[in-house]
């Protein structure tokens, strides 16, 4: 599955390009810049097992760095700073990576 049967390619080109500068990473807008807070939560998930480039069931650490490539091959990559804060806002019990249930309620109190 490609992130685009989920998304609009218009979206995440306009999504990916508003946060093309080091540094510039805001998850919330990000999320709702790309459609994803209107997604039904079928479709929030299938939007996380894309992200889950292992298939461990979790977004990792590693994986985050690289959450803007999940969603186009030009995205950048997220700095140490921006993907510790991402992963800080989205792992609820403190296990150090994203499980399906807190990706939607991250991408929910966007």
């Amino acid at each position: 599955m490609a992130m685009t049967d989920v998304l609009s390619a218009e979206d995440i080109k306009k999504a990916v390009g508003a946060f093309s500068a080091a540094e510039s990473f805001n998850y919330k807008k990000f999320f709702e810049m790309v459609g994803l807070k209107k997604k039904s939560p079928e479709d929030v998930k299938k939007v996380f097992h894309i992200l889950d480039k292992d298939r461990s069931g979790f977004i990792e650490e590693e994986e985050l760095k690289f959450v803007l490539k999940g969603f186009t091959p030009d995205g950048r990559d997220l700095s140490d700073k921006e993907t510790k804060a991402l992963l800080a806002a989205g792992d609820k019990d403190g296990d150090g990576k994203i499980g399906a249930d807190e990706f939607a309620t991250l991408v929910a109190e966007s």
